[in-house]
Parts: structure tokens; sequence; C-alpha cells
């Protein structure tokens, strides 16, 4: 069963950094688009960063210039590098990415999976 494990998410002073870590593992054939998105309260889950497996980046604009994604290939992880961070940032993180899973020995098509979050609280 595959599965996205996130972390380093936190408690942060506007202006700080943080980096954020997903990983994926079980029984995966390929990883092709990582991504990150945000969800506030009461709000749609959005995308905030988005990489391919070829390294072509997509980032939300409010994050461009301060955001960074990138990708492990080897181990199927990915990153996000948070600099000058605001309280706007704050929120629940979540790594997607595009998986074709080995399900029974068998190459499945491409689906989403999703991992559990990790809440990022930027205070002023």
């Amino acid at each position: 069963q595959v599965q996205l494990v996130e972390s380093g998410g936190g408690l942060v002073q506007a202006g700080r950094s943080l980096k954020l870590s997903c990983a994926a593992s079980g029984s995966i054939f390929s990883v092709e688009t990582m991504s990150w998105y945000r969800q506030v309260p009461g709000k749609e889950r959005t995308l905030v960063a988005s990489i391919t497996k070829a390294g072509n980046t997509q980032y939300a604009d409010y994050v461009k210039g301060r955001f960074t994604i990138s990708r492990d290939n080897a181990n199927d992880a990915v990153y996000l590098t948070m600099n000058t961070l605001n309280v706007e940032d704050t929120g629940v993180y979540y790594c997607y990415a595009y998986i074709s899973p080995i399900i029974n020995y068998d190459v499945e098509r491409e689906r989403d999976y999703w991992g559990q979050g990790t809440q990022v609280t930027v205070s002023p």
C-alpha cells in the first residue's frame, strides 16, 4: 500500500524559514508529479507548488520568490523550502503525488495520493 508521510511543520515567527518534507513509500512503480497544497479552515485546498518528474516547477503567485519545491527521485521524496514566511502562510500543508502503484504484482494506472497533512503556523 502506498503512503505519503510528511514532516517539518510547526510554529515559526514571521520572516523565518521552514522546510517541509514528504516521502512516498510502499509498492511503487513510478512517481510522476509531486505537489504541495495548503488548506485553511473554511476554504478549499489550493495548490502551493508542483514539480514534475523531469523537474519542471509551478508556483502559486503568492509564494513565487519565497518558496522552492524540489524532489529526490531516487527516494520518491519532495520538499518545500519556505522562506520569508508571513502570517498568511499559516495552514495545513498536504503533500500530493501522482503515483503508479504495484498491486498484486501488477503495475496499475497512476492515481492520486495524499499525505495526512502537517500544520504550519506563522506567528506575527
